[in-house]
C-alpha cells in the first residue's frame, strides 16, 4: 500500500515537473502561416523604423553624433 502512495507521489512530481512537455507533446501550439507579403511588409516597417532612429539622432545632434557602425547601418539601410 506504501509502495502505491510513493510512486503516486513520484508519478505526480514527475508530471509537475515537466508538464510543459507533456503539453506539448498532446497539444502542440499552432504555428501561425505568415505569407510572403506579409513578411516582407514587416521587415520593411523595420527597417523604417530603424532609419527614422538614426535620421532622427542625426537631425537633432547633427552627423557628427552617429557612431561609425550607425553611418554604416543607414548607408546599408538606404540602399536596400
Amino acid at each position: 500500500m506504501e509502495f502505491i502512495f510513493i510512486l503516486l507521489a513520484v508519478a505526480v512530481i514527475f508530471i509537475y515537473f515537466f508538464r510543459k512537455d507533456i503539453k506539448e507533446k498532446i497539444r502542440p501550439a499552432r504555428q501561425k502561416n505568415y505569407t510572403i507579403d506579409d513578411r516582407y511588409n514587416s521587415e520593411k516597417r523595420e527597417r523604417e523604423k530603424e532609419i527614422d532612429t538614426l535620421l532622427s539622432k542625426m537631425k537633432n545632434n547633427g552627423v557628427g553624433d552617429l557612431t561609425e557602425k550607425e553611418l554604416n547601418r543607414l548607408n546599408e539601410l538606404s540602399k536596400k
